[in-house]
């Protein structure tokens, strides 16, 4: 990441947010499913592994976030734990139902040839590309941007000059790109493992998106 230097000894005051995904919740031997909000996963070893890697790699680069929050759903809590681990945070993650994963609805738990022959290659397609949600899906994706608005514009408000992380799902993080005024510069996409950051000075914009320890 590039820093302005300053003339001054004031520097501005600066929000940061690490949106992170939870670790693998399937082994390389397993069949992944569409793993969503009614679907409880626990991380695999592989994700463990994951989850502290991310905690050393955001220790290294001084990244160390003054608050956690995760969804309810044990693999965001189990990344976010044992990230904090590795980051010796002093605070315990807090969990907030906006950042649980979507609801697949009758996708829910289902392997991909079975998703794809319910709503076709153009759905997903879109999905991917443009953050356009199938039928059955929800919350929708109104309610979603909504919840990422309020929630960025509460560490506006609240959290100057703090970093916060946010372990949560690819089908939610991904909305957070739509308030950043360079967001639509990067793909929607965010790996297992992986994160990105948003820096708050006077807009939203992304510095580092999908970077995988």
């Amino acid at each position: 990441m590039k820093f302005q230097n300053f003339s001054s000894k004031t520097k501005p005051m600066t929000t940061k947010l690490i949106i992170a995904r939870h670790g693998n919740t399937f082994r390389p031997d397993e069949t992944p499913t569409r793993v969503g909000a009614r679907t409880d996963l626990p991380l695999t070893e592989g994700g463990e592994e994951q989850a502290l890697k991310l905690g050393h790699h955001l220790k290294s680069a001084k990244l160390k976030p003054d608050l956690v929050y995760t969804s309810f759903l044990r693999r965001t809590i189990d990344t976010a734990r044992l990230a904090c681990v590795a980051l010796g945070c002093a605070n315990p993650p807090e969990c907030l139902e906006i950042f649980n994963e979507i609801d697949y609805g009758p996708d829910e738990n289902q392997t991909e040839d079975k998703v794809l022959e319910r709503v076709g290659d153009a759905a997903i397609k879109n999905w991917d590309t443009e953050g356009t949600m199938p039928e059955g899906w929800s919350p929708r994706p109104i309610q979603i941007l909504l919840d990422w608005k309020n929630f960025l514009k509460n560490c506006v408000d609240t959290h100057k000059d703090q970093t916060i992380m946010v372990v949560t799902s690819n089908g939610i993080a991904r909305f957070a790109l739509a308030h950043a005024e360079n967001g639509r510069d990067f793909p929607l996409k965010l790996s297992t493992g992986a994160y990105g950051i948003l820096e708050f000075d006077k807009n939203w914009r992304v510095s580092d998106w999908n970077i995988r320890p």
